[in-house]
């Protein structure tokens, strides 16, 4: 029986955080240098970086509901002409009234019902259709997203915290659906409505469609400026909400601290910087919108003015009647208001340009640790491990282990130990390749782990950790999860094995009960033995257990240990480990410093050569079991 004892728990962990932290202080300067200089290029190359994001977005998410999108067109085309019928049937109404044209008088109303009934019941069936369509845009690209980080290397996931991934499912996600909606209900209906009331007015009188379109190009450029802006303050702002809701999700947690400490002072001036951060991003977005309406508004007032002294003279002059006037001022007022919708739409766009950047910054990575070419299933064996000649860095210049070369055949016990950041843990999770090896090799029965498929790998390995996770489903389910398609009956003897079906059987509702975010709803000996069942359930031939029995207390303990003793029979297992109660009866130990193996032997020999071991073991007789750190 091969057992690794392991005294720290992962430090690749924190080492990967230091790494992400570099990483993220070089892309973010990238990118601001590419910000530099494309304000220095003229605006048509500027856009590049909108247009084709873009057209990404139509082709991988919206283009498959071009059937339905079409049917929106359709819609939408019907509300554009029925409106555009507004202004003209208000300009030969009012000309027929004026002549005393009493059948007119009589079919105007009719015309009017028609109208309004054939726009409104297009206007609900645009709605419909279109929230429907976005609904299931937003629902595929959350799908999207979280199937990408559940395949995504640890490293990946490392970059950012849990919170902040967990924010990219809200926050953005709220941008991006607002603009896909105004996309549709604005740049579409609403453009389309511009068009025909346009059309109506050319219609109406060439002249003054032209009068009041010269005021266009003036508030355009002012327009295109401030969207700019806000992209900028967007993307500004969903980075400090990330960091806001990480804040709070860390200071949540580590109340019970919090409070022994009094922290509560500094956690709240903690988080109202947060929040006023926040608030004065929002500021400058709200004051960059606000510019907008007033702008239209001047805009719009203008050419009304124009198209008045200009009618108005014509008029006076009798080249024009008061139905022409009255019509055209119509159709002019009507596209007031979705002029005004469409000059807004450029500040919504540009924050979910910002939010849906984010979603690819993180959808663009691809996962490293993937089947190589021509992968096979691992050939099933005992379980024998090797590490050759094995070097691993999280990044560059940081070396976690070097140089390990060890055979730890199976049926032996090997105890792995030696103070934090030595590389045990390290040394671990290379074994399912959680990460992979910067050079060397992980050989199991003999075959490189980077050879076969994952999946075979890594049902060949079973995990026990001081940190249990379980997931708010059924003891049933969480049990379940050691192997796929397990009857109620080898649940419940995995369960009997862990020592777990006793206080399983004495709750209301069994192995129905719900564990509780996290397991939550149980105990820290009850989580560790359900954990335990799935582990035995799983019945890999490679077992690693980190610090399974380390934090509980001494009845719990000795329960878990007598299943762990039924578990670890006949099969590799991997150890974390501070008690050398646990060492002691190892076949083989490996003292581990700096990466590398220091020492290795039994118990006895060890001891007897007095180095690093024989020093752990007298300070552990002191019953001092965190001494190892201090080495």
């Amino acid at each position: 029986m091969t057992i690794v004892c392991f005294q720290d728990r992962i430090e690749g962990e924190s080492q990967v955080s230091d790494n992400s932290s570099d990483n993220s202080s070089v892309k973010p300067a990238s990118r601001d240098r590419r910000s530099m200089l494309g304000n220095l290029l003229p605006a048509a190359f500027r856009r590049g970086d909108t247009v084709p994001t873009i057209r990404r977005l139509w082709r991988e998410w919206v283009r498959p509901h071009r059937r339905a999108l079409g049917l929106v067109l359709v819609l939408i085309a019907v509300i554009a002409a029925t409106t555009a019928l507004y202004p003209i049937l208000i300009k030969e109404a009012y000309d027929a009234f004026t002549a005393r044209d009493a059948s007119a008088v009589m079919l105007a109303p009719v015309f009017v019902i028609v109208i309004t009934s054939v726009k409104g019941f297009a206007l609900l069936g645009q709605t419909v259709l279109t929230n429907r369509v976005i609904a299931r845009i937003e629902a595929d690209m959350q799908t999207a997203l979280y199937t990408h980080l559940i395949d995504a290397d640890l490293a990946q996931l490392g970059r950012e915290s849990p919170a902040t991934l967990t924010q990219r499912f809200t926050t953005d996600f709220a941008y991006i659906k607002e603009a896909l909606t105004r996309l549709f209900t604005v740049l579409l209906r609403d453009g389309a409505t511009v068009v025909a009331l346009v059309g109506a007015m050319l219609w109406i009188d060439p002249t003054l469609t032209l009068v009041a379109g010269l005021v266009a190009p003036f508030i355009a450029q002012p327009v295109a400026r401030l969207g700019k802006k806000l992209r900028r303050v967007a993307t500004s702002t969903q980075e400090e909400m990330g960091a806001m809701a990480n804040l709070v999700s860390e200071s949540l947690a580590g109340a019970r601290v919090a409070k022994v400490f009094g922290l509560e002072g500094y956690l709240k001036g903690r988080a109202a910087q947060a929040f006023e951060t926040v608030r004065d991003l929002k500021v400058k977005a709200a004051n960059a919108r606000g510019r907008l309406d007033p702008l239209l508004e001047i805009g719009g007032g203008v050419a009304v003015a124009l198209v008045l002294v200009l009618i108005g003279w014509r008029i006076v002059e009798g080249r024009s009647t008061v139905g022409e006037f009255t019509g055209f001022v119509t159709a002019l007022l009507m596209a007031a208001q979705p002029v005004r919708s469409i000059g807004n739409l450029n500040a919504i766009v540009q924050e979910a340009m910002a939010a849906l950047r984010r979603y690819y910054d993180i959808l663009d990575v691809p996962p490293t640790i993937v089947d190589r070419p021509g992968a096979r299933p691992l050939t099933p064996g005992p379980g024998a491990l090797s590490f050759r000649d094995l070097r691993f860095r999280y990044r560059d210049d940081v070396t976690a282990l070097d140089g390990i070369d060890v055979d730890l055949p199976p049926g032996k016990m090997t105890a792995l130990v030696g103070r934090s950041g030595s590389g045990k843990s390290s040394l671990m999770a290379l074994v399912p390749r959680l990460y992979d090896v910067s050079e060397g090799a992980v050989l199991i029965d003999g075959q490189d782990v980077r050879d076969v498929t994952l999946a075979s790998l890594r049902a060949h390995v079973a995990v026990v950790s001081q940190e249990v996770v379980l997931f708010d489903d059924t003891i049933r389910a969480n049990i379940g999860f050691g192997r796929a398609g397990a009857s109620q009956a080898e649940i419940e003897a995995a369960a009997r094995a862990a020592a777990a079906h006793a206080f399983i059987a004495a709750l209301p509702e069994g192995y129905d009960t719900r564990v509780g975010t996290g397991g939550s709803r149980l105990s820290g000996g009850e989580r560790q033995r359900v954990s335990l069942a799935r582990a035995i359930l799983k019945d890999a031939p490679i077992l690693m257990l980190d610090e399974a029995t380390s934090a509980l207390d001494a009845e719990a303990e000795r329960l878990v240990q007598d299943a762990l003793a039924r578990l670890t029979a006949g099969r590799t297992t991997l150890v974390i480990a501070h008690r050398l109660s646990t060492v002691r009866r190892a076949d083989l130990i490996l003292v581990m410093d700096h990466g590398r193996i220091v020492e290795r032997g039994t118990h006895e020999e060890l001891v007897a050569h007095g180095g690093i071991y024989a020093r752990l073991q007298r300070l552990q007789l002191t019953d001092d079991i965190e001494v190892i750190d201090k080495i």
